[in-house]
């Protein structure tokens, strides 16, 4: 019997309940849409549009069905498919689905555009500033981490990336299926608008222990002393509280980092005390809540 949430990130009310527009978050800076979804094709019980062998793999396009057989025929075409459940389906069966919908008729085109990008690996654009464009990350930002990262600066207050390069990229797989696709937000990769260059990464994550998400950023060292680590991060806590309604947010500092402990007091966190994490003391920062701080 189907049971989505065995293994499937079911797709309702508030999947695509972010408060911008599709074209806002995955454009190109221009207000047109990048490589996302044209058209919607369902293939239902009651209401079949075309024949899956008709059915032709094309960019844009997502079909939706609630037959087992016409996911398993439309997933061997090369086709981008969300398995629609409703009661009367519970024993159709859908091998392989992370996504799926249960609540049609609450789905909008920003729902179905996201699972669109999730299904076809297309990352999101989640904000720009005056300087920067902060996106989800994608595997082929590994060799531009390994660069920022390979400056003993950089890690010498925060973890570092898998030594083999091929663990780092199942790592970064497995985080966009999993975290982005989860809590549609995590660390993002930063981009200098000018020069196209990845400079860093930013976001919002959650630490295993702690009652509140936790502000995390690194900048490369040759685009360091710029500004832009408070550029990022102040506009991430903005989005945070617009867009994601994140009333609070927390920042770990490694003792000994200052230049990270005067960025989160700028932004306006205040020290709340030490912690140890790893085998080493971090201080513990928190912001205000961040409505009232005018994000």
């Amino acid at each position: 019997m189907w049971e989505p949430w065995d293994y499937a990130i079911v797709i309702g009310n508030g999947f695509g309940s972010r408060k911008r527009l599709a074209d806002e978050c995955r454009g190109r800076g221009d207000g047109k849409m990048a490589d996302g979804l044209r058209k919607v094709c369902f293939m239902l019980r009651e209401k079949m549009e075309e024949e899956p062998e008709e059915a032709e793999p094309q960019e844009g396009v997502l079909y939706v069905t609630d037959l087992g057989e016409v996911y398993t025929a439309l997933q061997q075409r090369g086709c981008f498919v969300l398995p629609y459940l409703h009661e009367k389906n519970r024993n159709e069966s859908f091998p392989g689905a992370f996504y799926a919908v249960e609540r049609l008729e609450e789905m909008d085109y920003t729902s179905f555009d996201l699972a669109y990008c999730r299904l076809a690996g297309l990352p999101w654009n989640i904000l720009e500033t005056k300087r920067l464009m902060v996106r989800e990350t994608t595997v082929g930002d590994v060799d531009s981490f390994y660069r920022i990262y390979q400056d003993p600066s950089v890690t010498a207050y925060m973890e570092n990336l898998f030594a083999d390069r091929d663990e780092e990229i199942a790592y970064i797989r497995d985080y966009i299926r999993k975290v982005y696709a989860f809590y549609g937000y995590g660390m993002w990769t930063v981009m200098e608008k000018g020069s196209g260059e990845i400079i860093g990464r930013a976001g919002i994550s959650w630490r295993e222990g702690y009652d509140l998400p936790e502000l995390g950023f690194v900048i490369g060292v040759p685009w360091q002393r710029q500004g832009y680590a408070y550029e990022v991060c102040r506009a991430i806590l903005v989005y945070a509280w617009k867009e994601l309604g994140i009333g609070q947010i927390q920042a770990l500092v490694m003792e000994g980092n200052e230049r990270s402990a005067k960025l989160c007091k700028k932004l306006g966190f205040s020290r709340i005390g030490t912690v140890w994490e790893d085998g080493a003391a971090h201080i513990l920062f928190r912001s205000g809540y961040l409505e009232e701080s005018g994000c």
